[in-house]
């Protein structure tokens, strides 16, 4: 399953780079592209574990950048 999510409050090229590699080791994430410019990730997980994974990169952006909101 591949979706793109708006990121809210994203305010650092290089924070939206730690993150991306972050989620990328979530168990069961394919792939996690987050564009900075157009404040959106796109994301390719599987299907039957997509509330769990992002949950899980939800709470990896908000170590990162506290302010950060994802809105799937």
């Amino acid at each position: 399953m591949k979706k793109v999510i708006r990121l809210t409050e994203l305010d650092c090229a290089n924070c939206a780079s730690k993150m991306e590699r972050a989620i990328a080791k979530i168990n069961g994430v394919k792939s996690v592209n987050i564009n900075f410019m157009t404040q959106k990730m796109t994301l390719e997980c599987d299907e039957s574990n997509f509330d769990s994974i992002l949950r899980q990169a939800s709470d990896v952006c908000k170590k990162i950048e506290p302010h950060c909101e994802l809105k799937a």
